[in-house]
């Protein structure tokens, strides 16, 4: 295990491309560089609130013992051997082209490389202003540092790909913050948190590079990231083949997300990650009642542009603004045939998950139309979709009555079904039992697929909400239930929170919509 402040750090990024050394902070438009330095602002007084044990092992991270440890975590000490960054990239933010955007609240501080030759990007979330961070102060708000922090990890667990986070730190500064965009400004505690991951390469670091026309360093950037993070992919064709590989690692987390019921709330091509991962959290939600119209975000009304059930779609118009910045190096007509091969690959990934979801031994025709009828039915409903799914793996072979199968979900029911809804569930659940009588594995190893696949807790916003209010009052209770809990998302070992939202928090600001600042 290595200290924070000992340890000899990599600096590859910074040393491979060109940045803007000057270390001014002044918000400006940086172009013909990849990054800009940036050191952290110092905060007031950093507390360690949170760290992750687990990922610091994997790492071979101390735990910081001293202040001068935490203080790296909060901004207020740098390591003799990082060259702190703020990325410069940009994006289409909500479908229209925004230019350029950057860390404006993230500075990557170091590359930490493991005993095993692996290498992690450490960066601080909340540590001040960078060039990138335009009219803003470059904080987070202990509220939203909450939020990313748990629920980084959380993902994590439950096996979607995903950055991580190390630690959480309060400041001991106010910071001021406008929720709701809506004239209703407060002061808020400020937090930072050290976010992990190979790497934080975004769609818009791309997209950047090509609409500035700096074709040299799009090329540039090109082989080092296929060299670095796709050292199999090689040859000519290597800026195709790895496109073709962003699109597989696309989908394949798309599928992630519609199987534990995540809203990530705004997929702009600058929160998309060329490595497949999870990045940003924000105005993010996991599924209560399940709809597909459902979008958490406050700044997507009334659009719904990034709504739980247009995610894959939306990842498939992301890809092709990815697709258009490689133009000036790949065949066009290559890159659309690469493009287009998403579809297959998502519903192909997707069918094979919801049989997994379903407890089925394999995915024929009929198969995908019970997979169709479930989520028509369940849009009708709207039952809790995490609990629903629980309940399905214990469903009763045979169940006889309509009022029989009724019963059996009201657990899951955030409303008494009407005679129609009644009927409709009836005769899905009886589909899908002529379905499971049908499968050639045995019901345990049914039960067994199903209980991997669909998870028993959920970090639901309501949780969150009431874990950040403790926090804000000195109480931190609920915040550590919460942190064992995300760790073990599949079994019954957290049953005291596996029920539906309660009223309260249906309209409850955090609880039900939360904006970008959240």
């Amino acid at each position: 295990m290595e200290s924070l402040i000992s340890k000899e750090y990599k600096n590859d990024f910074v040393n491979t491309f060109t940045g803007d050394e000057s270390g001014d902070l002044k918000p400006r438009q940086t172009p013909g560089v990849l990054y800009s330095k940036a050191v952290p602002t110092p905060v007031k007084k950093p507390t360690l609130l949170a760290w992750s044990a687990e990922l610091a092992n994997q790492l071979g991270i101390q735990k910081p013992s001293t202040q001068q440890e935490i203080d790296v975590l909060g901004g207020n000490r740098i390591a003799d051997t990082m060259l702190p960054y703020a990325a410069c990239y940009a994006g289409h933010q909500f479908g229209h082209w925004a230019g350029q955007l950057g860390d404006g609240r993230a500075i990557t501080l170091g590359e930490w490389e493991t005993a095993e030759g692996k290498v992690w990007e450490l960066q601080l979330k909340g540590a001040g202003p960078t060039p990138y961070s335009r009219r803003a102060d470059g904080r987070a708000v202990l509220r939203s540092s909450v939020r990313e922090y748990l629920m980084s990890e959380a993902m994590h667990y439950l096996g979607v790909p995903t950055t991580r986070a190390l630690s959480l730190v309060t400041t001991g500064d106010k910071v001021l913050r406008d929720m709701f965009y809506n004239g209703n400004a407060a002061h808020e505690p400020g937090a930072i948190v050290m976010r992990v991951a190979p790497s934080f390469l975004r769609f818009g670091n791309f997209e950047m590079l090509n609409a500035r026309k700096e074709t040299d360093n799009l090329r540039k950037l090109l082989d080092w990231t296929i060299a670095r993070y796709y050292p199999h992919i090689q040859g000519e064709d290597k800026v195709l083949d790895w496109f073709k590989e962003v699109v597989d690692r696309t989908a394949s987390l798309m599928v992630e997300w519609q199987r534990v019921g995540f809203v990530h709330g705004v997929m702009n091509t600058d929160n998309m990650s060329v490595l497949g991962l999870t990045i940003d959290y924000g105005p993010y939600s996991f599924l209560d009642d399940y709809d597909p119209n459902f979008t958490p975000n406050t700044t997507d009304l009334p659009g719904r542009r990034y709504a739980f059930g247009k995610q894959p779609s939306i990842a498939y118009w992301n890809l092709g603004c990815l697709a258009g910045a490689l133009l000036p190096v790949v065949d066009k007509d290559q890159l659309l045939e690469a493009l287009e091969t998403y579809k297959e690959i998502y519903w192909a990934k997707y069918y094979a998950m919801m049989g997994n979801k379903l407890g089925l031994d394999e995915i024929g025709e009929a198969d995908i139309s019970l997979i169709t009828q479930f989520e028509e039915i369940l849009a009708s409903i709207k039952p809790d979709m995490t609990i629903f799914y629980q309940l399905l793996i214990d469903l009763p072979l045979y169940m006889e009555t309509e009022q029989e199968v009724a019963d059996y979900f009201k657990a899951s029911l955030y409303n008494d079904l009407t005679p129609e809804e009644s009927e409709l569930l009836y005769r899905l659940v009886t589909t899908y039992l002529d379905r499971l009588n049908k499968n050639t594995i045995k019901r345990e190893a049914s039960q067994q697929l199903m209980r991997k696949t669909n998870p028993r807790f959920i970090l639901r916003n309501y949780l969150l909400h009431q874990a950040i209010e403790e926090l804000e009052s000195g109480e931190n209770q609920l915040f550590l239930k919460l942190q064992e809990a995300i760790k073990d998302p599949y079994s019954k070992n957290f049953d005291a929170f596996f029920e539906t939202r309660p009223g309260w928090a249906s309209q409850k600001a955090g609880c039900s919509m939360l904006s970008c600042s959240s």
